[in-house]
């Protein structure tokens, strides 16, 4: 830590800063898990400054990887995923803020192509997210899956990456990738 940073933890609300703060305000795949998230933008748009950055990036719902994969999209993640936009409606409510879109952003090659591959295993397997559990060593959620069956989804992530990757790349022209970031500027 160092003295010009001061680091506050909690949440928001909990923090009760000051309106016309912060010059920038980062949530990177946060908004998704608030059990308030209205609360939370009235909040924002207290708290940043005239003409400060407010992101976000979260999961995009009108994404080809929500349709095709549906109840088996690795970016659904039950039960912490409580709330879900399409990147239009957001901007709308965010512009009822008194916000302006500046940035979209749609690639995500660290979210994007392993979603696809995960969501891919997702149809095969009985529980969600095998791969992604056994990746972070969770050995407790996957100790009913054999060493070889483990062995199998890694292959198939090692060989599936490059095609789900340019997968993304087509998604993202169109805005229908698996996650968004979305930058605004606050107006007023």
């Amino acid at each position: 830590r160092t003295p010009e940073i001061k680091l506050k933890v909690g949440s928001l609300e909990q923090n009760d800063f000051p309106e016309n703060y912060f010059d920038a305000i980062t949530l990177f795949h946060v908004f998704e898990h608030l059990a308030e998230p209205k609360q939370m933008l009235e909040i924002i748009a207290k708290i940043i400054k005239t003409n400060g950055i407010v992101v976000f990036s979260f999961p995009n719902i009108s994404s080809f990887q929500s349709k095709i994969f549906k109840g088996k999209w690795l970016h659904l993640d039950p039960p912490r995923h409580l709330f879900f936009f399409e990147p239009k409606d957001f901007i709308n409510i965010m512009q009822g803020h008194g916000f302006k879109i500046i940035k979209k952003h749609y690639f995500s090659l660290e979210q994007n192509p392993f979603g696809a591959v995960q969501s891919s295993l997702n149809l095969t397997t009985k529980k969600r997210e095998v791969l992604f559990e056994s990746l972070k060593g969770n050995k407790n959620y996957i100790k009913e899956y054999s060493k070889l069956n483990l062995f199998f989804q890694k292959i198939f992530f090692v060989f599936s990456m490059p095609f789900f990757s340019l997968f993304d790349l087509f998604s993202s022209v169109l805005g229908k990738s698996a996650t968004v970031e979305l930058t605004f500027i606050k107006l007023k």
